[in-house]
Order: structure tokens, then sequence, then C-alpha cells
């Protein structure tokens, strides 16, 4: 593997077609393309000022380097990556990739970011400003998460989140085969449309929670008081835990909590229409 150490590099695509790299205390400064077309590559202590630095590159290892808010859409239609311990402060990063491994990274500018990506797994990862992070993703796996951006997850498939802390209105909407382990989800009108959405050992909040919902399933999740009119129109299997607000015209299923505030059963409710409402306290 050929090694550049402690160089700079900046103009169009100084660095094109390179295979088999190691970069090393390198720095890429303003220029576009700096490494497009390339495979096997290596960074380590880099710094990437630059646009577009690694598109349609195959096998990439990124440690300790920073990419600066001018390195916007750094890394797309790419594959088989593995980047740790990285500072991203760049707008719209990977897009079109596959086999992707984030572990200890910051993005605090997550602005349509991971759109069309598969194969994803993220490992102690925080996010800020991450509306429409995940879009259209599939096969992602995260532990570890902390994220600040509204409209995560739409339409994504087969995705499943552990630990994780997110502040997001309008998540998983038209989603499926989800699941959310032993996490805190706040925000608005939390996966609408969704398809097997499953919340296991979560804290939910926000207005309107889990409606258009097809198989959802809550086990021992507990929600907030501002969780108000949930469920409408969801077929659904809920074990709560604790006091729920209200419920509006769920279609079918199992709702069973400690307590439930309001139950809203009016003329709109869909067919069938059967879903069965409970408190332990009642049992």
């Amino acid at each position: 593997m050929e090694l550049i150490k402690d160089k700079e590099f900046s103009g169009e695509r100084p660095l094109f077609g390179s295979h088999g790299l190691r970069l090393e205390d390198v720095t890429i400064h303003a220029g576009e393309s700096a490494l497009k077309e390339c495979s096997d590559i290596e960074a380590e202590n880099c710094r990437f000022e630059g646009k577009y630095p690694f598109w349609h590159v195959d096998g990439f290892v990124i440690n300790h380097c920073l990419f600066t808010e001018g390195a916007r859409a750094a890394l797309w239609y790419s594959r088989n990556l593995c980047m740790t311990d990285t500072l991203v402060e760049a707008p719209k990063m990977f897009r079109e990739m596959h086999n992707i491994k984030l572990h200890n990274v910051r993005i605090p500018n997550a602005f349509e970011t991971l759109w069309d990506c598969s194969g994803v797994d993220i490992k102690d990862v925080e996010v800020k400003n991450g509306d429409y992070i995940f879009m259209r993703g599939s096969d992602i796996r995260i532990d570890g998460y902390v994220q600040q951006g509204n409209y995560s997850f739409q339409k994504c498939r087969n995705v499943e989140i552990h630990n994780a802390k997110l502040d997001t209105k309008d998540a998983f909407w038209e989603t499926e085969d989800v699941t959310v382990y032993d996490s805190e989800i706040d925000g608005e009108y939390l996966g609408w449309h969704s398809k097997r959405l499953r919340l296991v050992r979560c804290h939910i909040k926000g207005t309107q929670p889990l409606c258009y919902a097809e198989d959802l399933v809550l086990e021992d999740c507990t929600m907030d008081e501002s969780c108000d009119l949930a469920f409408e129109y969801s077929t659904v299997n809920a074990d709560i835990k604790g006091h729920v607000t209200s419920i509006k015209n769920p279609k079918s299923g199992v709702i069973r909590a400690d307590s439930i505030g309001e139950i809203i059963i009016d003329s709109h409710v869909k067919a069938p229409a059967d879903c069965r409402i409970e408190t332990r306290d009642a049992e």
C-alpha cells in the first residue's frame, strides 16, 4: 500500500483513480472529487475541506478524521466503509451506499444524511440537525445512538435499534419491519402508516402517536402524558406500563395499560372496530 503523509492537495481530482493508498495527516483543500473512482483507501488523521471527496469508492477506512462543512456530500455511491472516531460537520453525507460501519462518529449537521443506504452498522453515534436522516434505508443496525432531527427513518425497511434517544417528529413513517429496544422516542406523530413496527421497553412522548399502523406491537412500554389520541386506525397489540392519556378509534387488536384516561370510539372508527381495550385494575 502506498503511503502519503503530511501532504496537502487541492483542485479537481488530485488523487482520482487511486488504489491501495494510505493517507496520514493529509489535508484536502477546496476542490472537487479528490478520491473519486478509488478502492482500498485508508485515511488517518486527515482533514477534508473540498466537495465530493469519496464518490464511487469501494473499500475504505476513515479514522480520526474531520470533514468540514465545505466537504458536503462527501461520501456517495460507494461501498464497504468503516469510519471511526470522526467528526463530520458536512451535511448530506452517505447516499446510495452499501455496507457502512460508523462507530464513535459525531454528525452535528446531519441534514439529509444516510439516504438510500443498506447494510448500515451504527454504534455510539451522535447526530444533530438530522432532518430526513435515513430516508429509504434498509438492513440497519443501531446500538448507542442520540439523534435530534425530524422526519427520520421514513420508508426504511428491516431496522433494529437499541439504546437510543430520539428527538424526532414524524419518525418511522411508512416503515416496514422496524424494532426499537430500550429507547426514548420524543416526537409528534410517531410511526404513522408503518407496518410491523415493534417497540420494546421504550418510553414514548408526543401527541397522536402510532396511528394508521398495521401489525403494531408495544411490549412493556411507557407513554408520557403528551401521548394523546393514540392508535387511531391502527391494528395493535400493546402492553403499556402506567397511564395512557387517551386512545382514539383503534381498528383491531388489544391495548392493555395500568390505567387509561379517555377512550374515544365514534362513528369514524374503521372496521372491524373490535379492538379490546383493557386496564389491569379492571382485571
